[in-house]
């Protein structure tokens, strides 16, 4: 199963590496700007939207299982509207930049997304995360027979809403924001923690870290972890990173970035994988779903990049890697 895992886990790795290069192919450089042939996050939006749905699906299954029934459309509706309405203003740029291209030479067409219009992507998740709530006080409303229920309903309906739609909405503006760099040093040294938790929780693992949540976690799969995920980090920001042109991804801020970004990746991707497993104990499932053996469902896979995310994103808006704000 050890060799399994660490298999997948690397194909996983690098299928979202290999994506994350494909969509950079939308920025090429041009001097210290970026010139855009393509739309950003052309490639990588529809897997995000896909992983969104499946994701909702799952935790709306942990619901059931705890004999709880929120309105799942509106659910739905709420976490692709939030994701989706963080990109549309790339968009809007794009369709613009498609409509003067004709009237200049293809090589001289500058096209930098302005953080004005960025963040009001923002705003806009931020409105749909209101709409979302609205849909499902609505919906319980349009259900309700009897008292017992909809107080749970409505609960669980708002956190699938922030755990799965608005910590996505944070991946999708590191994309937009710092480049494609941003978000493979995020994803990989995640990962790495998550591979070096396992290995080294199987090889050495003798203290239990939280029995009664998750009693395959143990302290020394948390330092693998951490190890691992400052490993990764070193090699996204050494590597990765730098192997990109700088108007594309930018380059690490503090010399000990890549440390401090590591070190917070593994502590935050640790309690992610024990916040989901403390919803599954909690309803008495042991993996989200079994589509991918030895994994679990796609929950099983998200749970540390869900929860690290909004980490990641701090890391570079306060210059701790990165250039911080206006990239």
């Amino acid at each position: 199963m050890l060799k399994w895992r660490l298999l997948l886990g690397t194909a996983i790795i690098l299928a979202l590496i290999g994506l994350c290069w494909l969509d950079a192919q939308a920025d090429l450089p041009q001097g210290m700007q970026r010139v855009h042939i393509g739309l950003p996050g052309a490639a990588l939006m529809p897997v995000v939207l896909l992983l969104t749905v499946l994701a909702t699906q799952e935790v709306l299954r942990l619901a059931r299982a705890a004999n709880l029934r929120p309105a799942a459309p509106a659910i739905y509706t709420a976490n692709l509207l939030m994701v989706l309405a963080q990109w549309m203003p790339e968009v809007n740029l794009y369709v613009i930049s498609l409509l003067q291209r004709p009237h200049q030479p293809p090589n001289e067409f500058d096209y930098l997304p302005h953080v004005e219009m960025i963040f009001a992507g923002s705003q806009s998740a931020l409105w749909a995360l209101a709409l979302g709530v609205g849909l499902i006080f609505v919906a319980e409303m349009r259900r309700f027979e009897k008292p017992g229920g909809a107080l749970a309903n409505i609960a669980v309906g708002v956190f699938c809403l922030v755990y799965v739609g608005m910590m996505c909405t944070f991946a999708v503006q590191m994309r937009l924001f710092w480049g494609v760099g941003a978000l493979a040093a995020w994803i990989v040294s995640v990962k790495m923690g998550d591979i070096g938790a396992y290995t080294f929780g199987r090889l050495f693992g003798r203290t239990r870290m939280s029995p009664t949540i998750s009693p395959g976690k143990t302290m020394e799969g948390a330092i693998g972890a951490i190890l691992f995920a400052c490993l990764g980090s070193w090699v996204s920001f050494h590597g990765l990173v730098q192997m990109a042109p700088p108007s594309v991804n930018p380059m690490p801020g503090a010399p000990i970035g890549w440390l401090i970004f590591g070190v917070l990746m593994g502590l935050a991707g640790i309690v992610g994988d024990l916040a989901e497993s403390l919803l599954k104990r909690d309803v008495g499932c042991k993996d989200s779903s079994s589509w991918l053996p030895g994994f679990g469902g796609v929950l099983d896979i998200l749970d540390s990049l869900l929860l690290t995310a909004p980490v990641a994103w701090l890391c570079w808006a306060m210059g701790i890697v990165g250039v911080g704000k206006g990239m």
